[in-house]
């Protein structure tokens, strides 16, 4: 069993960065693929990063590639997300979530974290 607890979040002018981090604890974090996902108000829950266990491996949805860059730290157990160029439309809670295996859908994500609220005011 795995937990995540995500922080990082905040209020951030369009154009500027903010940095997320999700620390795990209770599973061997290395062998997680690791995955951010968001969501908005009124909207479903879409994928926007993953990467593989060793970090050598990573994906973006195309909304945020270029401008997010999703990384780990196996021996610290936590992932992050590096959020750059926000857009009002970034504006969501951002989650952070656990699988055994690669994937971009959240039925495939077996452990989430409880999210952390992310605004983008323009």
């Amino acid at each position: 069993q795995v937990q995540l607890v995500e922080s990082g979040g905040g209020l951030v002018q369009a154009g500027g960065s903010l940095r997320l981090s999700c620390a795990a604890s209770g599973g061997t974090f290395s062998t997680y693929v690791m995955g951010w996902f968001r969501q908005a108000p009124g909207k479903e829950r879409e994928f926007v990063a993953t990467i593989d266990w060793s970090g050598s491996y990573t994906y973006y949805a195309g909304s945020v590639k270029g401008r997010f860059t999703i990384s780990r730290d196996n021996a610290k157990n936590t992932v992050y997300l590096q959020m750059s160029s926000l857009k009002p439309e970034d504006t969501a809670v951002y989650y952070c979530a656990a699988s055994r295996d690669k994937g971009t859908s959240a039925p495939n994500y077996a452990y989430w974290g409880q999210g952390t609220q992310v605004t983008v005011s323009s």
